[in-house]
């Protein structure tokens, strides 16, 4: 009789809703992912998105949006790509797992445009 484990997910609960909720909580993250649905950004490129539509928002500030990019990068959702010049450049693109969430965040958008314009 053999008894076979489940290996633990990325939140180490095994429930696969709260691990997802983890790996996209944060300020930035969601909206970071919706900017480079378009294609590949560089860092000033995406800071720039982020300020785009947000009225009353704060400038981010550099080490936030880098902690942000890290841990996207960290989970599988974003690429980063080092070119090695002078001055740095830096480009952040989605992987195949971030393309796979970007119609989901599609849908969040529309239910909000339906539901929270009312309110």
């Amino acid at each position: 009789m053999s008894t076979s484990v489940k290996a633990p997910s990325v939140s180490g609960c095994g429930c696969p809703v709260m691990a997802f909720q983890k790996m996209i909580s944060g300020k930035y993250k969601v909206r970071i992912l919706w900017d480079l649905k378009d294609g590949a950004r560089r860092y000033g490129e995406i800071r720039s998105g982020l300020l785009r539509g947000a009225v009353g928002t704060q400038e981010i500030a550099p080490r936030v949006l880098s902690r942000e990019l890290k841990a996207l990068a960290q989970t599988g959702l974003i690429a980063r790509k080092d070119y090695a010049v002078v001055p740095p450049k830096v480009e952040y693109r989605l992987t195949r797992k971030g393309q796979s969430f970007i119609p989901i965040i599609d849908q969040i958008r529309q239910w909000g445009t339906r539901h929270l314009n009312a309110a």
